[in-house]
């Protein structure tokens, strides 16, 4: 399960939490301009726009869960079980796997506004990465600074939807996330007043009672509707660390427990970790389950011309700061 959003103050910012019960061993990757791109079925692409995200890297490929590009694009796959259906190869359209579907986007598309016309040929084919790493069942959230949408490959075609809230969990289907926020249109910030009855004297006895009937599972429809909430009320100041601390401090607000959701017997999904992507700088935040001090990777201080892939791994390891040692 997994929850991704957007936020936006002097610059945009872009992440999500990646929760499940184990990792794969992800690294933080930067694919240059001149690292080749071969695509299984529409051949090599030697040169692209740089792009750095999280990632498994296998066979010197890199498998991206979330990021961003140098132009100002971002996006995300998220977990769409039971729903998430890609098609066979077609005549005469750009067929591109579902594992590539996020470097197609991002190397070649510097606004919504062109990731929009290469939606238009594309078809998202059910080629797996090879038989050790077979297809996984995604969605995905892609944005720039002025908006959002969510792509979905099921069973009935491609679909694109627009994101005015600028928010991604797993399933239902995005339409259906959409709608359960008019359940939720009474929520709000401030403390309430009495409706129910002018003739009792009811009183708010606790603050943040606007927020009652907030949901507060793990369930994706109920972090849908929190994250939602609380993005949309967030307040920051416009520097980049107070952005940044906010950014972390709204997927904080479906952070998942060891122990809270178990997949299996003895087995706990968790938040492995939660990314913060500067897209207008260019800067990957991440903190992780053991460690929640954030660590940074600048793509601009890298070489992007060059042909190599740049790997940093992941930094694990709770980092306590003693004040008085």
């Amino acid at each position: 399960m997994c929850t991704a959003a957007t936020y936006k103050t002097k610059d945009f910012y872009f992440g999500r939490t990646l929760d499940y019960e184990f990792s794969y061993g992800d690294q933080i990757v930067i694919t240059p301009r001149n690292y080749a791109f071969n695509f299984r079925h529409v051949g090599d692409m030697k040169n692209h726009y740089a792009i750095i995200g999280m990632a498994h890297v296998a066979e010197d490929y890199p498998l991206y869960y979330d990021a961003m590009n140098e132009k100002g694009v971002a996006m995300a796959g998220l977990n769409f079980v039971g729903n998430a259906v890609y098609a066979t190869i077609k005549p005469d359209v750009e067929n591109i796997a579902q594992f590539e579907f996020i470097p197609w986007i991002l190397s070649q598309c510097s606004s919504l506004v062109e990731v929009r016309e290469l939606l238009e040929r594309i078809n998202i084919v059910n080629t797996p990465f090879s038989e050790q790493l077979p297809l996984a069942q995604l969605h995905w959230i892609i944005s720039d600074e002025n908006e959002s949408i969510t792509v979905e490959s099921m069973s009935d075609g491609l679909h694109i939807y627009d994101n005015p809230v600028g928010v991604l969990t797993n399933n239902p289907p995005f339409p259906q996330q959409m709608f359960q926020l008019n359940n939720y249109m009474y929520l709000s910030p401030k403390q309430p007043r009495n409706t129910f009855c002018e003739n009792l004297a009811l009183d708010a006895y606790s603050r943040g009672m606007g927020g009652l009937g907030l949901p507060g599972d793990l369930s994706s429809s109920s972090r849908f509707v929190r994250v939602a909430f609380t993005k949309v009320n967030a307040i920051s100041g416009e520097s980049e660390e107070e952005s940044v601390s906010q950014f972390f401090h709204i997927l904080g607000s479906v952070d998942q427990q060891r122990g809270c959701c178990e997949v299996a017997d003895g087995k706990y999904e968790i938040t492995l970790y939660t990314s913060c992507c500067n897209v207008t700088k260019g800067i990957y935040y991440y903190n992780t389950y053991e460690n929640h001090q954030i660590s940074a990777v600048d793509m601009h201080v890298e070489n992007l011309d060059s042909d190599k892939m740049i790997c940093y791994p992941v930094i694990q390891g709770e980092r306590i700061n003693y004040q008085n040692k």
